[in-house]
């Protein structure tokens, strides 16, 4: 009953008007770093409370077994995520040395001032309960940011960044630029799997969103079959999704930097991408067929007639689209359009004569304009849509579970049905 609830909900929520729902959004790498840029920021803005309570106490700032002990459970909790525990222990020690110069400016402020502010007193013990949950959600904040923080310019990409979010709490430059330093250093220790998933406590879905009606990002919003399938997995592993930022020419290097755990975007099995990843049990066949003008539609009612020097067949870059064509067709003019949303576009202004994609979308434009036609009525070839993975069994069995389920109840295809309606 309760997959049937959540079917039911989705079902329902992807028929709703655009705009009726909290749509998700893309996570960029932009806002991941700065998730852990605010986790920095709000542990130190508390040290005007761990101070008050130390000075109240007549406590010394220092407390090494505090220290250590956190260090210990940020390491346990830093491998479970994949992260390498020496950089990462190596942050915090840094945000433990920020902290206690914080707690000493106040204090030696104190001493010949007062502390005015400093009653009621703080508890100790319910402001280190916040710390812990901070730390927490720091090492989650950083298992998302983790491809940013690995990049070569990361430190020059994103000091304004610091500057702006960390401007209150660490004056000092060459804090900042320690600290960035720090964060630059933190690297994955482990491949991706089933276990490291599950201790996240996220479900990151690689998306490409400009491919109607599977995955369609839309006024910072993601809608489609695929946005929905998606959905139901994380929820379905009691995890959160979130949703990352992906594109055709860029999908295999992603898998291989670690950006996604899963990727749901009406991704095609191939042969290529078989051999480096995992593939579920498909969830929609098809095939390719042709997009072309309606007024042309006698015209290119076989690949063969499109094979002219003369015809422009336009494709967006490195997908499945573009690597049919460059196998099958030998003398056509190849037009690379980089903006698959606004590719049909290009046909509709005859500056291109005609597309070859997968039968799903070309039957969506068709619909959406009265000026696009299937040219071919059936399929240049057959292809299977399915969820791509890293390589590991555990996490493809648990996902192909689901997916058998959810094929049982005929999920997948009405909710295709529902977004080819929209």
């Amino acid at each position: 009953m309760r997959r049937l609830a959540c079917w039911l909900a989705l079902t329902f929520a992807f028929a709703l008007p655009a705009g009726a729902l909290d749509a998700p959004r893309l996570l960029d790498d932009k806002t991941a770093v700065a998730r852990v840029l605010a986790t920095v920021d709000a542990r130190l803005a508390l040290m005007s409370q761990v101070a008050a309570a130390k000075w109240l106490a007549g406590d010394a700032v220092s407390d090494p077994a505090r220290e250590q002990a956190v260090l210990e459970r940020n390491a346990t909790a830093a491998s479970a995520l994949g992260l390498a525990t020496t950089p990462a222990g190596e942050l915090l020690a840094l945000q433990m040395r920020f902290a206690r110069e914080a707690q000493q400016r106040l204090h030696a402020k104190w001493r010949h001032h007062g502390c005015d502010a400093c009653e009621p007193a703080p508890d100790l013990a319910a402001v280190r309960r916040r710390l812990d949950a901070l730390g927490a959600e720091q090492l989650r904040a950083i298992h998302l940011a983790a491809p940013a923080l690995a990049a070569p310019d990361f430190i020059t990409r994103y000091s304004a960044l610091a500057d702006e979010r960390l401007h209150i709490a660490l004056t000092a430059g060459a804090d900042r630029t320690a600290l960035l330093r720090a964060l630059a250093a933190i690297r994955r220790s482990t491949a991706p799997s089933l276990a490291r998933v599950q201790a996240s406590g996220v479900l990151r879905i690689a998306t490409t969103g400009d491919y109607a009606p599977f995955s369609l990002e839309r006024e910072s919003r993601l809608r489609g079959a695929d946005i929905a399938l998606a959905q139901s997995l994380a929820a379905e592993l009691g995890l959160e999704a979130v949703f990352v930022p992906t594109s055709w020419p860029t999908l295999m290097q992603d898998l291989a930097a670690d950006r996604f755990d899963v990727a749901l975007s009406g991704i095609s099995i191939t042969p290529e991408r078989a051999a480096v990843a995992s593939f579920s049990l498909p969830y929609h066949t098809g095939g390719k067929s042709i997009l072309a003008r309606c007024t042309e539609r006698a015209r290119f009612d076989t690949a063969r007639e499109l094979d002219d020097p003369a015809i422009r067949v336009i494709v967006n870059p490195g997908g499945t689209n573009e690597a049919w064509v460059r196998t099958n067709l030998e003398r056509a003019q190849i037009q690379v359009h980089p903006d698959n949303r606004t590719i049909f576009q290009e046909i509709v202004a005859g500056r291109a004569d005609a597309m070859v994609t997968d039968d799903v979308e070309v039957e969506l434009q068709a619909r959406r304009n009265p000026q696009l036609c299937r040219t071919l009525p059936g399929t240049l070839n057959r292809a299977d849509k399915a969820v791509l993975m890293p390589r590991d069994a555990a996490l493809k069995a648990v996902v192909d579970a689901w997916l058998e389920r959810q094929l049982e109840a005929g999920v997948p295809a009405t909710l295709l049905r529902e977004a080819l309606a929209h």
